[in-house]
């Protein structure tokens, strides 16, 4: 959940890590997110709407985020605090970190799937707003999953077996919040001023635990979220900027998103429907989960989810306006993608295999060559002297495209097989086959 700040201009002891964003980032399009820890015991939300759709009371009270569970269930009257006390028995929530055995969790099949998806990067969390560490965290006091719960180092299986597919490897951290190093009452709107940790010593811990990171795993994106301690933003010894330092050091081609508050940012984010006004010329990602919750959520069922063919519209959406999709799945709490989730990701799978050419490493076609559409869905890319039509619809399609700059001739799958079209006034009418897959059609025509 992005916390929005006003502050678009980055201060003067952060400009000097301004810089072109790396190709391997821009060319990437997709990548997954993977939220995991103690509440996927519970493993419970009301599925009542993507953020950004919600008036902010109702969306606490009500809040369709299973991994924020340690935070409704502190909502007085609230139906997931009703359901704790009746399920749960009112147990402490660091109950289910012990409870939480992560037994069937293979990293190595999970990032195959993944990359079979067409992921490029995947971003793990290492620690969620519960304060749970998913590595053995300096300053936790055993209160992470290589002591206690699943005893292992998640953090450092992920980030194995990422490189080991071939994957660029990330880090969530939730800078901003953390639940079990402060005391504040729950969260009930979107003013989370007075109620995030801000002080030297939630700093310096904050610190140490990107520090560690950085040092462990060498990741390739930092993703901070909610905020950064304010005793950390100024320059001086607990400045974020030497975390900054570090982590380029370390990996001079690495990315930081722009949620950990006014410093410093390579790329904007979206969340939902939440901060699409991030969504321009910049580099940019949108995150969401297949459902409505990034954590796994047992009272979800397929009229929550996207299936294979929604989820590849979203990509091409957000790719064909010049952004990465960040995709969440949220592992049960024995570490099985949930069956729903991976029929979505399988069902990418099968159309990226014929159709990737048209995501990654491209470009967002110009609109005074062609225009998106609803009605048949359409949305275009382009990579080289190739536009790329994304067809959602067979049969004749009539296309908002210049038949003068677009060579009606060279129609074709990518696969080469000549598709007919031809021009018709201001635009092209293309014959588009039958999917092979679900999902889509892809038609690329050669610009002039």
């Amino acid at each position: 959940m992005r916390v929005a700040h006003s502050e678009h201009v980055r201060p003067e002891n952060y400009r000097r890590f301004e810089r072109e964003v790396p190709a391997w980032y821009r060319d990437a399009k997709f990548g997954i997110f993977v939220h995991w820890g103690a509440y996927s015991v519970p493993a419970w939300a009301e599925p009542i709407g993507e953020l950004g759709t919600i008036d902010a009371k109702t969306w606490f009270a009500h809040n369709p985020y299973a991994e924020w569970y340690a935070n409704t269930i502190r909502i007085d009257g609230s139906p997931a605090q009703q359901h704790q006390q009746d399920v749960h028995g009112g147990a402490p929530y660091d109950d289910f970190l012990d409870r939480w055995t992560a037994e069937d969790f293979d990293a190595d099949a999970v990032l195959d799937l993944f990359r079979r998806a067409g992921a490029r990067y995947v971003v793990p969390t290492t620690k969620h707003h519960d304060g749970i560490t998913l590595w053995d965290a300096p300053g936790t006091d055993g209160r992470n999953t290589v002591a206690r719960g699943p005893r292992r180092d998640l953090v450092g299986e992920f980030a194995t077996a990422a490189r080991a597919a071939g994957l660029r490897f990330g880090v969530y951290y939730s800078g901003g919040l953390d639940w079990h190093v402060s005391d504040f009452p729950a969260l009930d709107d979107m003013d989370f001023s007075a109620r995030r940790p801000v002080d030297e010593a939630y700093t310096d811990y904050a610190n140490a635990h990107l520090d560690d990171l950085v040092e462990r795993y060498a990741p390739d994106v930092l993703w901070g979220d909610i905020e950064w301690p304010d005793a950390g933003k100024p320059a001086g010894p607990r400045s974020f900027e030497h975390v900054l330092d570090r982590f380029y050091a370390a990996n001079p081609e690495g990315v930081v998103n722009d949620r950990f508050g006014a410093t410093h940012w390579d790329f904007r984010t979206s969340e939902y429907q939440q901060g699409r006004d991030n969504e321009d010329d910049s580099a940019w990602e949108n995150c969401r989960g297949v459902g409505y919750s990034f954590g796994y959520n047992q009272v979800e069922d397929a009229s929550h989810y996207m299936d294979g063919p929604a989820a590849v519209r979203h990509l091409l959406d957000v790719v064909s306006r010049g952004g990465n999709f960040l995709l969440n799945v949220g592992p049960d709490s024995r570490g099985r993608i949930p069956e729903l989730q991976r029929q979505c990701l399988e069902g990418v799978a099968d159309w990226m295999e014929l159709h990737a050419a048209a995501v990654h490493g491209t470009t967002v076609l110009d609109a005074a060559l062609a225009s998106a559409g609803e009605e048949p869905w359409v949305r275009w890319t382009r990579a080289g002297d190739t536009a790329h039509a994304v067809v959602d619809a067979a049969g004749e399609v009539a296309l908002a495209a210049d038949p003068a700059r677009l060579d009606v001739a060279s129609a074709r799958l990518l696969d080469g097989t000549p598709v007919p079209a031809r021009a018709e006034g201001d635009g092209i009418v293309v014959d588009v086959p039958a999917a092979k897959v679900p999902g889509p059609v892809v038609v690329a025509l050669d610009l002039r």
